[in-house]
């Protein structure tokens, strides 16, 4: 054989079985620490393909489409360790992906959720081939609900609320990164005091978890409890914000309100009660999950 194609095809080899073996590496290490993650989340190996891809530096589609590309990183056990130790992966990785944004989170912050979504899916079904041009987010959080739909409609812009001045750093800087600075203003309050209207959508995603309910470690010790819990009952917080809502709603407009999967029947009568038509749109899972409310 000549020595010029004996060379190639040892070379060809040499890298095939490096490849191996970072494919290996990669898969193995991810394996395990799924495996130990999987007895404090439900989500074990996203949680540790998540951690990966943050140690890595990369997204986590890279990771999975060619991990051959990577070795094994050294922060990454450490990533590890501090999800065991209950911290939420958001934290973590410090952001969470939201409809179609990623938003910057971090402790004092709740972190976004897939079933919010929901309250977005629901404007869109409202305004059809139409658009809301001013928005109000109570209780905005990172600027959760306020930037998705600014995302979802460029021509509108709108104001976020929160009682929180933490959350409120979080929602500027999004806001910035997002390029949005300009169409979202954000303000400390409380709920829809002070806020004058009208608005054609209004978003909130209040708390709604009984005080005496147990929660995940996760949440119970990292989130914070204001942005949870509303009273013996969970309706605290809608007690107040509905009554308010009638006055900040333009003609032909709409507010979403997230509810708890079991609150529909509590949560719809205070807005009934308000004047407002009541709709109710279930999440992903099928459960109850925003009230649309209508004049």
């Amino acid at each position: 054989m000549p020595v010029g194609l004996a060379l190639v095809r040892w070379v060809s080899r040499l890298r095939s079985t490096r490849t191996e073996i970072q494919v290996s590496d990669i898969g193995a290490t991810l394996r395990a620490a799924a495996a130990r993650l999987a007895a404090i989340s439900d989500t074990p190996r996203l949680d540790a393909e998540l951690l990966m891809a943050h140690a890595l530096g990369v997204e986590r589609d890279r990771l999975l489409l060619d991990p051959s590309r990577f070795d094994r990183p050294d922060g990454f056990e450490a990533l590890v360790a501090r999800r065991l130790a209950h911290e939420p992966v958001a934290y973590i990785v410090g952001h969470r992906d939201f409809w179609t944004i990623r938003l910057a989170v971090g402790p004092g912050v709740l972190i976004p959720r897939p079933d919010s979504e929901t309250l977005i899916e629901a404007a869109i079904a409202h305004f059809g081939a139409g658009a809301p041009r001013t928005i109000l987010d109570l209780g905005t959080g990172p600027g959760t609900l306020l930037l998705a739909a600014l995302a979802e409609w460029p021509g509108a812009s709108g104001l976020g609320v929160d009682a929180s001045e933490a959350a409120l750093g979080y929602a500027r800087a999004n806001a910035a990164a997002l390029t949005m600075e300009g169409r979202a203003a954000f303000r400390r309050g409380d709920w829809a005091h002070g806020v004058d209207g009208p608005f054609d959508l209004v978003l909130c995603n209040p708390p709604y978890i009984a005080e005496d309910e147990a929660l995940m470690p996760d949440i119970a010790a990292h989130e914070p409890a204001a942005a949870l819990f509303a009273g013996s009952d969970g309706l605290a917080d809608y007690r107040r914000i509905i009554p308010a809502l009638p006055r900040l709603l333009a003609p032909g407009g709409a507010a979403v309100l997230e509810i708890g999967a079991s609150q529909h029947m509590l949560a719809a009568p205070l807005a009934r009660a308000a004047g407002f038509a009541v709709d109710c749109r279930c999440d992903l899972g099928g459960r109850d999950r925003a009230l649309v409310l209508t004049l």
